[in-house]
């Protein structure tokens, strides 16, 4: 059963998946960070399908995601959204643990986000709901 998102903020580190199903990743078909993110998923065990598209915006709408918590590229994964850079651990927590969201975002393009890889500026991993309502799933200090 899945977990609400009130208590999604009280999940810390759970294990890793034994096997991570696939993650299609729509991306400009000019972005290298966005590359360098479906390089940084396939090191940690995924299989990604990535599609270079020119209609971002409308994908992400249709994805549920609000300019607020846009970045450059989005994904999905298992029936969620996983929306710029965010590190494989937290797709493969999210997956383990199965909390009642949309998906996770890194709005932005943080620095210091795998696929980005310059060290030095702390970000958040927050969950989202259908409502657009936000919690903190992870935090790193950069």
């Amino acid at each position: 059963m899945k977990k609400s998102l009130l208590s999604l903020s009280l999940l810390l580190a759970g294990p890793a998946l034994a096997a991570s199903p696939s993650v299609t990743v729509y991306k400009s078909p000019t972005c290298g960070c966005c590359e360098s993110w479906v390089e940084h998923m396939r090191e940690s065990g995924f299989e990604v399908n990535s599609i270079d598209t020119e209609l971002m915006g409308a994908l992400k709408q249709k994805a549920g995601v609000e300019p607020r918590l846009a970045s450059c590229h989005t994904a999905h994964v298992d029936g969620y959204v996983i929306e710029g850079h965010v590190p494989a651990a937290d797709v493969k927590r999210l997956l383990q643990q199965q909390p009642e969201v949309r998906g996770l975002s890194i709005p932005g393009m943080p620095q210091s986000a795998p696929g980005m890889d310059i060290p030095g500026t702390p970000y958040e991993v927050l969950g989202f709901d259908e409502q657009g309502n936000t919690a903190v799933f992870s935090r790193y200090p950069g």
